[in-house]
């Protein structure tokens, strides 16, 4: 038998073609290696950081809010008006306190060292006691935060706060002072409308809290707490930002004055409203703002303010709506948002009108039978006065000579200054609600009874605003100031970041016909309705009025008088308004005029403003 032949498998050659196809696939799996690495080292190096946050957020964590403080509110001289008081909550984070405990040979959790030391430090520098604590430690599972004690104040937490910046203090973990702010106001109820206070914490309600609400408030921070990495909980710190400080035009002395003899009149007549306005004539700034009506800034809400105005009955019966506008009542600044007729302290912007317009030069007499005839209608005067000078019927305060200026002047020329002098328009003040008393006529409106009636500070109404704002262009040579009551903003550090000064509104009238007026008014003090306006010290002038309310007839009046010194060189402007004095007559206007000359007297004498030297014995 023959060997069998074996069979050999034929070699095959690789092809130009199969070598580049295998050299592509080889390239190609090499370049996904190469993105596959790629990615890794980007991942884990350029995007770490992306990736950890992601991941952390995922994880338990906390904000809190760290309160801003709100500007401080100065007199002129710097006293403090309103301020922020620091106050601490003690904060403690269970988790962190407590750590991972272990247990003793009797299977008892034993406190970590971090645990008694925490504990150690409240119960020495805190009025707490061990059951506080405990109850505040009692969620060690949840990473959330307890309060241990709020509102304390930096008295109370200085020695647990100096121990916590000790070397030891620091290394504590999960017990930190949250601190936030409490309004305060050291004169209670001292200018209280100017002021107003803060309601909710940033909210301001009436006076520059209001107004400036936006300056006085801040920006509050955060602090954030969450776990890092390394699974350890972690802090970052957004920093608040302060409010801003007003310096206002008050003047605490000034006010007490306003405020002293105000109460005096009070507590012997009373009056359903009595009001006060206090302003430097030559730069708008209002240096006193006093309303019989007051509360304490400190607890505004607080029903013993309600009480001394309302019976207690009556406010057992008031529902929720009424008890609101009750203190809506109190609270609310008479002086810049109640309209009054203004009687005859609007005759000297009378005789102005005329002296401008030039129906008037200041020589006129005028006769007085005591009642004009107006389109079939008497309209009298308290007097018959007979024949008068023109500065005469100011100081008699005489409405006939009133009536026949303005019917010289016309309605039209007499609308338009009573419209320049600012009636029928807002002030511009710096403090909310102030009101416009819109029922001052135009001309066209102006029927010949509404201008003999207007003449003397009827028929129409104003704001005690308003009226002592045109009253001091009046006497300061004509020259109309934007009444205001802050005169600078401070940033948080203190420096000065706004000045606001004097700003003319207008020229009302000639310098020579406010010192014609200036002459008038002294003449009302020596010889006419203002009499017991004298006093030896300074040379005051001024004009008093007597508006009967409406409904006519009623006998029901508003007594005023407006006041300024020296008389030849004004320092100080003062008006008191009396609304319905209680005890005597309605018409005494003798009250207003003291109550003036009082506040007048100690207010220069205080203001260092030189005295009258006493004549020389013959």
């Amino acid at each position: 038998m023959g060997k069998r032949k074996r069979r050999v498998k034929p070699y095959r050659r690789i092809t130009s073609n199969m070598g580049a196809r295998l050299i592509l696939i080889l390239g190609v799996l090499l370049l996904l290696m190469l993105m596959i690495m790629g990615k890794m080292i980007y991942l884990g190096i350029f995007k770490h950081g992306s990736y950890k946050k992601t991941v952390l957020a995922q994880q338990q964590y906390m904000n809190t809010e760290i309160s801003y403080r709100r500007g401080d509110i100065l007199d002129t001289n710097g006293n403090v008006l309103a301020t922020s008081r620091k106050l601490y909550k003690v904060i403690l984070e269970p988790k962190n306190i407590i750590g991972t405990r272990t247990k003793n040979d009797a299977g008892e959790e034993v406190k970590t060292n971090n645990e008694k030391l925490v504990t150690s430090a409240l119960l020495k520098y805190l009025d707490v006691t061990q059951e506080n604590i405990d109850k505040a430690l009692s969620n060690s599972n949840s990473y959330y935060y307890d309060t241990l004690c709020g509102k304390l104040t930096y008295d109370e937490v200085k020695d647990l706060k100096k121990y916590l910046n000790t070397e030891e203090g620091e290394s504590l973990d999960g017990i930190w002072l949250e601190e936030s702010y409490e309004r305060v106001y050291p004169n209670n109820t001292l200018a209280c409308h100017a002021i107003g206070f803060v309601s909710d914490g940033d909210i301001g309600v009436g006076g520059m809290e209001q107004y400036y609400n936006s300056i006085l408030k801040g920006t509050n921070g955060r602090r954030y707490t969450y776990l890092n990495e390394e699974l350890e909980y972690d802090t970052s710190i957004e920093e608040a930002v302060n409010g801003k400080t007003l310096v206002s035009t008050l003047d605490t002395n000034i006010q007490k004055y306003a405020e002293k003899y105000l109460k005096r009149f009070l507590k012997e007549y009373g009056s359903k409203n009595a009001s006060v306005l206090v302003m430097n004539p030559n730069n708008g700034e209002v240096l006193a703002m006093a309303n019989s009506k007051t509360y304490d800034l400190e607890d505004p809400m607080n029903e013993d303010n309600l009480e001394k105005y309302f019976k207690k009955s009556k406010l057992k019966k008031m529902t929720a709506q009424e008890k609101s506008d009750a203190y809506s009542s109190i609270w609310s600044n008479y002086i810049v948002s109640s309209t009054f007729e203004p009687g005859s302290t609007f005759k000297p912007f009378n005789v102005a009108m005329g002296l401008e317009t030039g129906v008037l030069t200041g020589d006129e007499m005028f006769t007085c039978n005591g009642y004009q005839i107006v389109s079939k209608t008497r309209i009298r005067c308290s007097h018959v006065h007979g024949t008068i000078s023109l500065s005469a019927t100011i100081a008699q305060s005489c409405n006939d000579a009133m009536m026949q200026i303005a019917e010289k002047m016309g309605a039209e020329d007499f609308a338009k200054y009573q419209r320049e002098f600012g009636f029928g328009s807002k002030t511009g003040i710096d403090l909310p609600g102030e009101a416009s008393a819109s029922n001052v006529l135009h001309d066209e409106n102006m029927a010949d009874v509404d201008l003999a009636t207007s003449s003397f500070g009827q028929s129409f109404q104003c704001t005690m605003i308003q009226l002592g704002s045109a009253f001091c262009s009046v006497i300061n040579g004509g020259y109309y100031y934007q009444p205001h009551v802050v005169k600078q903003i401070l940033d948080s550090d203190g420096n000065v970041e706004k000045n606001i000064s004097k700003t003319l509104v207008k020229k009302t009238v000639s310098e020579e016909t406010s010192e014609k007026l200036r002459n008038y008014m002294r003449e009302t003090v020596e010889s006419g309705t203002a009499r017991v306006a004298q006093i030896d010290e300074y040379d005051i002038a001024g004009k008093t009025g007597t508006a009967e309310k409406y409904p006519r007839g009623t006998d029901k009046r508003l007594v005023s008088f407006i006041g300024f010194a020296p008389y030849d060189d004004p320092q100080l402007m003062v008006y008191v308004t009396i609304d319905e004095i209680k005890k005597g007559s309605q018409s005494n206007t003798r009250l207003a005029v003291e109550m003036t000359r009082d506040i007048i007297k100690d207010s220069l004498q205080y203001m260092n403003v030189e005295e009258n030297q006493p004549e020389d014995a013959d």
